[in-house]
């Protein structure tokens, strides 16, 4: 049987640290790149089905989901990036 290799969007955070003269300027420093990422900071909040592969450049698979009886909206395949066989 194949092997396949799936990148899915997750929602994480991660806490930086900055120094600036008040809460908007950290904010921006942040946004600028301009902040430290503190390590081991990550934390997983939950799985991002708002992101996905398009639908239209994979109308094959979208149907063959729907057929297995997962929910896929006609715009995205939710949270999954890519698929790749690698096996």
């Amino acid at each position: 049987m194949p092997i396949f290799e799936i990148e899915q969007y997750e929602l994480h955070t991660a806490t930086h640290r900055v120094e600036a003269k008040n809460e908007a300027h950290a904010i921006a420093r942040l946004l600028a790149g301009e902040a430290d990422l503190i390590d081991n900071s990550l934390d997983y909040i939950e799985v991002a089905d708002n992101y996905g592969m398009p639908a239209g450049q994979n109308r094959t698979l979208m149907k063959q989901l729907r057929n297995l009886g997962i929910a896929v909206g006609d715009d995205i395949i939710p949270s999954v990036r890519t698929i790749t066989k690698v096996e």
